[in-house]
């Protein structure tokens, strides 16, 4: 929980404070002190009777205070807090010490002890082993340097101290601004989810900041996570997070297709999307993005590059076009008007490149033409650098003046970070972001136009819960017999072919014969089928009936045989995998051997509906097969969409489904139909 004195103390001490900046409990107090802290401090190191021109106290001789900044041995720490709590009444602990759970157990064991006694009194706990806390109140944190605090900037948690030093660090020479900084260390008690709970159930419209940035190691609490941020996004807020740790190197190994192809990382990129978070995938990402956060909200995708230099505007477009923006050309009367404003040699197709001579009266101009004339045009790039043939400070001037008052977005793109240094300061000094690299802030323009807004609410497909339910409780562990997994897929209104199993030759056969030819045969008990042999297509008599009978009966594993009437169509795939914390993730993508080939997928974390269906099978790359391409008919994409909705009902009806695999959907224009699916179970 984070509380009043957490956030605004009236009340510090700093445990462990020193008269060395090199120790973070010297440094965290010379911040503070820096910071000019309204409230008391106070100071505790038994061996100084001053630090910092503050007195040292005596632990029992120390106040009613509020807030505790703790940085002393990893053994006194629980005593300190005890102490404070009971007899002090402090309400709220930063904890910078290292040597709890990061260690190992007995760490781990003293970080739940400490934990204990901060909810015992109803205290807050940040870390331990973080660099602390700074709000507009006061700066207590002692690694990095000390940004402009600014009540409109953005609310920033990390997960790591250090990462939020270096992220602070390069946002502050690109004029980026902080509100606030939570390091949450261990995240023993408050992780980056609980911080995210507190801006959302504190957030007022009028005062709180409106830009939330998040560097996340872990994701321990993702329904909080997603509940939180999807209501910050839906008050206006807009939530950039950089999540580490994505590759699969120490991913487990999967018994079914959808568990290889359902990476932890599909899990977090489908948490981002449905919660409508950004995701950056590094600290230069990060910070521009919250750059262009910071400007007007871009209502479109049609971008007017405005520069006096071609190369950056060229690789700016190419950015942007990559992406899915547009760079349109712009034509017509206006177009004419204005290059009759410019240099000659001038153009306004757009990029509008009013070459190295162009000067502050003319990018005036072409903005104003943008804004007021160009309706096509959603927001704009302006790239000026130096072109060596004097100061600029007047070009700068007229952007920023430009920026406060045009209704669509600007993008200040100042490349001459050397040579126009001081004219660049003078910019950010008018309380100015800006932006030196044109790609980055071309994909970074992307990524936030491209994310979706939060998707919270749905209308749910109905299954048949009740018979769901009948099955699952009877059934084991593992993989679910054949007749189990045709009974669910019916309980699910998954339309599938018909089949039969038995371990009875003459079952087989008198079956196949009511079936008709052609046929499939399929081996039972064996996972991967085809790799076994296990799989036999277009039976055409008796005689290969029991043929491919008697030679499936010795393959290893074997417990029977399914038959199928042999049927045709194009092949998909929809699939299952539970992604632990993250519940269900559903799959879908073309289907047979092309699913390890092209592993060409889209994912979503359940719950969802059909139109977010939809939204995956149009975000595939082989989605043109779907529509129909070169003369071939497609198939029918609600009905797809359907079966994967379904899968997200049954998984609700049916949380204990570990993995599922239909594969493959054989469909045409009019039909789709699972041919075979297994499901495996974990009670």
């Amino acid at each position: 929980m984070i509380n009043t004195e957490l956030i605004k103390p009236k009340s510090i001490v700093v445990i462990g404070a020193s008269e060395s900046l090199k120790k973070p409990g010297g440094k965290v107090l010379y911040n503070i002190l820096q910071g000019k802290y309204k409230g008391k401090i106070y100071a505790v190191n038994p061996k100084e009777s001053e630090v910092q021109g503050v007195k040292c106290l005596k632990p029992e001789d120390i106040p009613k205070v509020e807030l505790a900044v703790i940085s002393v041995a990893v053994q006194f720490v629980k005593g300190y807090i005890e102490f404070l709590a009971k007899e002090k009444g402090t309400k709220a602990f930063i904890v910078l010490s290292a040597g709890f759970g990061e260690m190992g157990e007995e760490g781990k064991k003293l970080e739940k002890e400490i934990v204990a006694v901060c909810s015992k009194y109803k205290a807050s706990l940040i870390g331990p082993n973080c660099i602390g806390v700074m709000t507009t109140h006061y700066n207590g944190i002692f690694a990095g340097p000390i940004p402009k605090l600014d009540p409109e900037g953005c609310d920033f948690v990390s997960g790591s101290g250090a990462t939020a030093a270096f992220i602070i660090e390069k946002g502050i020479p690109a004029g980026l601004t902080f509100a606030s900084l939570y390091s949450v260390g261990n995240s023993a008690q408050i992780g980056v989810e609980d911080v995210l709970k507190y801006w959302d159930e504190s957030f007022d419209e009028k005062k709180s900041p409106k830009i939330k940035l998040l560097y996340m190691e872990n994701i321990n609490k993702p329904d909080l996570l997603l509940k939180h941020a999807s209501s910050l996004i839906n008050k206006g807020c807009r939530i950039a997070a950089i999540k580490s740790g994505s590759s699969d190197a120490g991913s487990r190994a999967a018994s079914s297709h959808t568990g290889a192809l359902a990476t932890p990382d599909k899990a977090v990129e489908a948490l981002f999307n449905k919660a409508g978070i950004i995701r950056c995938h590094g600290r230069e990402d990060l910070i521009y993005t919250a750059g262009v956060l910071m400007q007007k909200e871009l209502r479109g995708k049609n971008i007017a590059v405005i520069t006096h230099a071609g190369g950056p505007g060229v690789m700016l477009t190419d950015a942007l076009s990559n992406g899915g923006l547009s760079v349109p050309k712009i034509e017509g009367k206006y177009a004419n008007e204005l290059l009759e404003k410019l240099f000659p040699g001038s153009s306004v197709a757009n990029p509008i490149d009013f070459i190295a001579t162009g000067n502050a009266e003319q990018l005036g101009i072409i903005i104003d033409y943008v804004n007021d004339k160009f309706k096509e045009i959603d927001g704009m790039v302006v790239i000026f650098g130096s072109p060596g043939l004097g100061e600029i400070y007047d070009v700068y001037k007229v952007l920023d003046e430009k920026m406060k008052k045009t209704k669509k977005p600007i993008y200040p793109l100042l490349p001459s970070i050397v040579s126009a240094g001081q004219e660049v300061e003078y910019f950010k000094s008018l309380g100015n972001v800006y932006f030196s690299d044109e790609v980055n802030l071309g994909r970074a323009i992307v990524n936030v136009v491209n994310t979706p807004k939060p998707y919270t609410e749905f209308k749910e497909v109905r299954v048949d819960k009740k018979k769901i339910r009948a099955i699952i409780s009877k059934a084991k562990n593992g993989y679910l017999e054949p007749e189990q997994v045709a009974d669910i897929l019916d309980a699910a209104g998954i339309q599938r072919v018909s089949e039969f199993v038995s371990a009875k030759k003459a079952e087989v056969v008198r079956k196949a014969k009511e079936f008709g030819f052609p046929l499939v045969m399929k081996v039972v008990g064996p996972v991967h089928k085809s790799d076994v042999g296990g799989i036999a297509l277009g039976l055409k008599t008796e005689k290969e009936i029991e043929k491919t009978f008697e030679r499936m009966t010795k393959i290893e594993g074997y417990k029977g045989v399914m038959i199928q009437p042999m049927i045709s169509g194009k092949e998909f795939f929809a699939g299952v995998n539970h992604e632990g914390k993250f519940g269900h993730s559903i799959l879908c993508g073309l289907g047979g051997i092309f699913i390890e080939v092209f592993k060409d997928t889209a994912s979503n974390l359940a719950p969802f509906g059909s139109d977010k269906a939809l939204e995956m099978i149009r975000s595939l790359k082989s989605y043109k097969i779907i529509k129909g391409v070169r003369g071939q008919k497609g198939i029918d994409e609600k009905k797809f969409a359907d079966i994967i909705a379904r899968l997200s009902s049954l998984t609700q009806a049916a949380p204990e489904i570990m993995e599922m695999d239909i594969n493959p959907l054989l469909g045409n224009e009019k039909d789709l139909v699972a041919v075979d699916a297994r499901i495996r179970l974990e009670k």
